[in-house]
């Protein structure tokens, strides 16, 4: 069976293979940690995709592939176990013995990366783009990788934290985009540039959620180890809207518009003011409140601790951006191509709010939040979208998510 580059992200096109976990004439199971791979946005340590013996390694440590490339090749239950011995022993005799660039030429050592190997560190493609691009040493930053490697997140950090400016004459400080930086720069212009975006935005009253959370939140914690937020019961609210409305579960292709059977929504999730990623909860619809929110949790964890799978990363329909935690009014975000909408979730403050009863019209105060959606002009109108907005908006104030939150546990 052949192991190939995963696909980790919708926008990445390749990855860095950093560690083997095996080499050629081991034995491996499936699911069992195979390989790391880097991209500029993630690193991820992937399993097996099946038992057997490593037969072939076809893109040693530090060499970058495409996605969707072989990297090795398991030899299944069968195999000729002298064929592997044979080849495992030729393999070893031919290994190379300097990192090698994804085009597969032989990559001069440079004066930083000898002081890494003397320091028994290997720097990957991205480290040494990184290092290059930001003018590093890379004797200064500590490696939190296996081993003391450095890492992506090594590098970016040490930038972030001020260890790289560069002085200009009047005082300024000039600070290079870091590559997260840049990869969302392209993404977000090219979208920008691409699509008709047009906003909209609805005032939601959260008083029904906060309900539920005021009633189950403190027993939900010690349980759970974390909080119950407002972000998996209007991931819920959104997913039966969708479905009602499929148009934005949708994507644009060309002159088509893909609407899919399955409602995958992306998180966006903040990796430390350093970036962003957007890991996916498949099959929304089909899942509790109380399992939104685990999965939503987990995902935002993983995602901040480098633990992301490569199927986190894709398969998402529709996107959501949590701007509220920071107390945002209202947010305009772009759209996650090809998908056709995002939605904001912002801030949730009490306010005055007008409660038309039988007996006249009163004032309360309430938990009010805005939600803004940008939507693709090319795939949908003002009127779908705000029928939309409307349909999520009735199911946050009047579903009874008290009784939702005693669901399946």
């Amino acid at each position: 069976m052949d192991v190939i580059m995963p696909q980790l992200g919708e926008t990445v096109a390749e990855g860095t293979v950093t560690r083997w976990y095996k080499k050629v004439g081991d034995a491996v199971k499936a699911d069992e940690m195979l390989f790391d791979v880097e991209t500029d946005k993630v690193s991820t340590e992937i399993p097996a995709p099946a038992s057997g013996v490593v037969a072939e390694i076809l893109v040693q440590e530090g060499a970058t592939a495409k996605v969707g490339s072989r990297l090795a090749v398991i030899r299944e239950s069968g195999a000729s176990a002298g064929a592997v011995a044979a080849h495992s022993a030729s393999a070893a005799t031919a290994a190379p013995q300097t990192a090698m660039t994804h085009a597969g030429k032989v990559a001069p050592p440079t004066v930083g990366e000898r002081a890494q190997r003397q320091a028994g560190n290997r720097l990957s493609p991205v480290v040494r783009r990184l290092i290059a691009e930001h003018r590093l040493n890379p004797a200064d930053i500590r490696g939190t990788g296996r081993d003391g490697r450095l890492t992506r997140d090594d590098i970016v950090g040490y930038v972030e934290r001020g260890g790289a400016p560069v002085p200009l004459s009047d005082g300024a400080t000039r600070k290079p985009l870091n590559t997260v930086r840049k990869r969302t720069r392209d993404h977000m212009l090219k979208s920008w540039t691409t699509a008709p975006h047009v906003l909209q935005a609805v005032e939601v009253d959260f008083m029904k959620v906060e309900q539920a959370r005021e009633a189950a939140g403190a027993a939900w914690k010690a349980r759970e180890g974390f909080t119950l937020t407002y972000l998996p019961f209007i991931a819920c609210a959104v997913s039966a809207a969708l479905a009602k409305f499929p148009l934005l579960n949708a994507s644009l292709d060309g002159d088509d518009l893909v609407l899919h059977p399955r409602i995958n929504i992306g998180i966006a999730v903040d990796l430390n003011f350093e970036g962003l990623v957007v890991p996916v909860v498949k099959d929304v619809p089909g899942k509790s409140l109380p399992q939104l929110a685990r999965e939503i949790n987990d995902l935002a964890q993983r995602a901040r601790n480098n633990r992301l799978k490569p199927d986190d990363m894709t398969g998402g329909t529709y996107t959501l951006s949590n701007s509220g935690v920071f107390g945002t009014l209202i947010t305009a975000p772009i759209i996650n191509q090809p998908q056709v909408a995002i939605l904001s979730t912002d801030g949730v403050r009490k306010k005055p709010v007008v409660i038309e009863g039988p007996q006249g019209d009163s004032i309360a105060i309430r938990p009010v939040g805005v939600l803004a959606q940008t939507f693709d002009h090319r795939a949908i109108d003002g009127a779908y979208s705000a029928a939309f907005l409307r349909e999520v908006m009735t199911l946050i104030e009047t579903r009874d998510w008290t009784r939702e939150l005693q669901g399946q546990y």
